[in-house]
């Protein structure tokens, strides 16, 4: 099999970058890139830790993830699985990256920097939602902010009512922990008791 072993020989392959791949790249958040921050309800968050890579869903309302100054983002933790991956791993390397989506459009946009996690009580208070406050804040000092090109949406067909599972049906959650677990947790009480499970865990 060949491989690409050096720098060297990925730069041949691919050439260099247009103009337009590198000017939009900055270091704080401009007026435009305000736009896509404000309007977006979903984040991936990428980190690293000693056990390697971890990218997390983040959603919430429209705009939860708050610029506080043009170089410095604050998202809240809200309530998950406890899990605590991406925390764990920013508590030991405080590199991330975030990866921004709306739903409907085909640009996204890219951030990457170095976090830390603040209890400051009234930083905490200033996230509440239905009077419930997260645990913690992600606040993220950025080295880099572009955005990606809508190629890899449209390919994907992603905002498509038929790109939905392709006409497949995909295992519930109950399904998959069930089969994991031996029947220990998950099968058809743990799907239909989701719903309401999650609603009233939500924040």
């Amino acid at each position: 099999m060949s491989t690409i072993a050096t720098v060297e020989e990925l730069e041949r392959l691919y050439g260099k970058p247009l103009l337009a791949s590198t000017v939009k790249e900055v270091d704080r958040v401009t007026p435009h890139y305000r736009a896509f921050i404000e309007a977006a309800p979903f984040v991936a968050l990428a980190t690293a830790g000693p056990e390697g890579l971890d990218c997390s869903p983040r959603g919430d309302k429209r705009g939860f993830v708050r610029i506080h100054d043009e170089r410095t983002l604050m998202m809240p933790d809200r309530r998950g699985n406890n899990r605590v991956d991406s925390l764990r791993n920013i508590v030991r390397d405080p590199r991330v990256g975030l990866l921004f989506m709306i739903p409907r459009e085909g640009n996204t946009l890219r951030v990457n920097g170095r976090a830390h996690l603040s209890v400051d009580p009234d930083l905490l208070a200033s996230f509440a939602v239905e009077e419930k406050a997260p645990r913690s804040v992600i606040v993220i000092a950025i080295d880099t902010l572009f955005f990606q090109c809508a190629r890899a949406i449209v390919r994907s067909g992603l905002w498509k009512p038929e790109a939905a599972a392709g006409g497949a049906r995909l295992p519930t959650a109950g399904e998959i922990l069930a089969s994991l677990s031996q029947g220990e947790v998950g099968g058809e009480a743990y799907d239909r008791e989701w719903p309401e499970r999650a609603a009233k865990t939500m924040w």
